[in-house]
């Protein structure tokens, strides 16, 4: 059994999006919402797709860690699938046999990722560019180096390994993802297959600019790396 776990905050641009197309799952499955307290209706589309939406109410922001973490407390599946509110996932059904046999094909296999890409209207050559480069990148660290790493938008950990490692680092406003797959390589193999292609809005980008981006994507990553901290107080909502 499958357990998507969206984490939300003021999502309704593309939410609907995403559910519908994780809904089209045609296997055991649930879909699992942890939303950070949205005001713009979010919360209500997910209630009409969802098995459950957690709603964290505090006056506190929650980092993303935190609702990823609540998602995975109420989820009961064996395979625990974290995916960002803007993603696609092209031919769900085939997309998800592909993941199911590389774990059977390792048993120590205990995480896996893909590729990413921006949705092709809206895709730039430096988007193309960069993705490219960082799916090599994530080839390179845990097919090869085995030490671990993944972006947010799309992660499939078994749930006994994610427990083990006691999931996402709420302490991390940003690398939160690439922490976590540092840590499950620890205990298992991580691996990119590169047969997977999830598709998401490219909005952090296109917004902040990609010379921006990639510093705080390298500042944050080497800090946590090093330090056990993020660069960033705080990873700024971009929708």
């Amino acid at each position: 059994m499958l357990s998507f776990i969206i984490p939300t905050l003021n999502e309704r641009q593309t939410i609907e999006q995403t559910l519908h197309c994780l809904s089209g799952y045609s296997g055991e499955h649930e879909i699992v919402v942890s939303d950070g307290n949205s005001t713009d209706g979010t919360v209500e589309i997910c209630r009409r797709f969802a098995d459950r939406v957690i709603v964290h109410e505090e006056a506190c922001r929650q980092t993303i860690a935190e609702a990823r973490n609540l998602g995975a407390a109420a989820a009961r599946g064996d395979y625990l699938v974290f995916v960002d509110a803007d993603v696609l996932v092209p031919d769900i059904d085939e997309f998800f046999r592909i993941a199911h046999a590389a774990f059977d094909a390792d048993e120590r296999v205990v995480a896996l990722t893909g590729k990413y890409r921006v949705v092709p209207e809206n895709a730039t050559a430096a988007d193309k560019y960069v993705f490219t480069m960082l799916g090599l990148q994530f080839l390179l660290q845990n097919n090869v180096f085995g030490i671990g790493g993944s972006g947010g938008e799309f992660q499939m950990i078994a749930a006994q390994a994610f427990r083990r490692v006691g999931g996402f680092d709420e302490s991390l406003p940003a690398a939160e993802d690439m922490d976590l797959f540092r840590r499950l390589s620890r205990i298992g193999r991580t691996r990119f297959e590169s047969r997977l292609t999830v598709y998401h809005s490219g909005r952090r980008a296109h917004t902040v600019g990609w010379r921006t981006l990639l510093w705080q994507w390298f500042s944050n990553s080497v800090s946590v790396f090093a330090f056990r901290r993020s660069a960033s107080k705080e990873w700024t909502v971009v929708r």
